[in-house]
């Protein structure tokens, strides 16, 4: 009699262990799942931010392109360093774009274009509007290069565009990578000398450049008829002088601000094409906009 109590209450307290068992099982598993993590976050009492990624230098390999993209990425990168060879009827002076974006744009140690893919549509207050890669490059073509603008659907600002993306791979859109713009200007109160510019072109640019100024095989124009026209960003000392700071010598950056600002000055004193634009500089604004995002 007494083994068969101990049995039936063996029995019962399986019983209710499956019966508590499942209960746990039902009520975990009935329960609301959160769909992100920002809600687990949210939910768990800690709201999940997601961390941004920062821009790293690392232009992937002209030959890596995908097959399909491949003939124009590399079309693009000759157009940027054989500019005059590959763009002659856009191009009106003896310039190539590597002059100012070394090794077509894929150096760091220059006006770098390594995520320039990411970061357009951009504000330019030139155009007072927001502008997109091809407007860009088409105002580098009529300024830097004293040429004509090339239509956005044509081979050659086709294969730039593609070009410029491909450099730009796993660059975070619409980043800030903070290789790829100049200062503004230099921080320093020196009052540009252009007096003294010349005594500096004279000892320390025209082993490059020329006596003249005109260019050599190794180095292009700073004035003259093959020289980037007054039009041109480089046609301000600010910029110029930060550009020559920070990069010349090419490969060897050794002068002060104060004589970049001073040479500077001086190569603005020279005379150089005039700017004629072949398309409109404004957008012709036809829609009332309500705010414009500006940068």
């Amino acid at each position: 009699m007494n083994q068969a109590k101990l049995f039936s209450s063996l029995i019962l307290l399986v019983l209710l262990l499956i019966f508590g068992a499942w209960l746990v099982f039902f009520f975990q598993w009935s329960a609301p799942m959160p769909r992100t993590a920002a809600q687990a976050g949210a939910e768990a009492g800690t709201a999940a931010s997601p961390t941004p990624l920062e821009p790293v230098f690392n232009p992937p390999a002209l030959e890596d392109a995908p097959e399909k993209i491949r003939p124009m990425v590399m079309l693009g990168y000759k157009i940027m360093t054989e500019t005059k060879k590959y763009a002659p009827e856009y191009v009106g002076n003896d310039m190539a774009c590597t002059n100012c974006h070394f090794d077509g744009g894929r150096s760091k140690d220059t006006i770098s274009l390594v995520g320039v893919g990411a970061k357009y549509p951009l504000y330019r207050g030139r155009r007072e509007y927001t502008a997109d890669l091809a407007l860009r490059s088409q105002g580098c073509f009529e300024r830097s290069m004293n040429g004509k603008a090339p239509a956005p659907d044509s081979q050659i600002m086709q294969s730039l565009l593609v070009y410029y993306q491909w450099i730009s791979k796993g660059i975070p859109i619409y980043s800030n990578p903070p290789w790829s713009a100049l200062a503004h200007h230099l921080d320093n109160d020196h009052k540009p000398d252009a007096a003294a510019g010349k005594t500096v072109f004279e000892d320390v640019c025209t082993r490059c450049h020329g006596d003249d100024g005109h260019g050599s095989p190794i180095a292009p124009p700073l004035w003259g008829d093959g020289a980037y026209n007054d039009g041109a960003g480089m046609n301000r000392i600010r910029t110029f002088s930060v550009f020559v700071w920070r990069f010349m010598p090419k490969s060897d950056p050794s002068l002060t601000q104060e004589q970049a600002l001073d040479v500077a000055a001086y190569a603005h004193e020279q005379p150089r094409p005039k700017f004629t634009a072949t398309h409109p500089n404004k957008i012709e604004r036809v829609i009332p906009l309500d705010g414009e995002a500006r940068q």
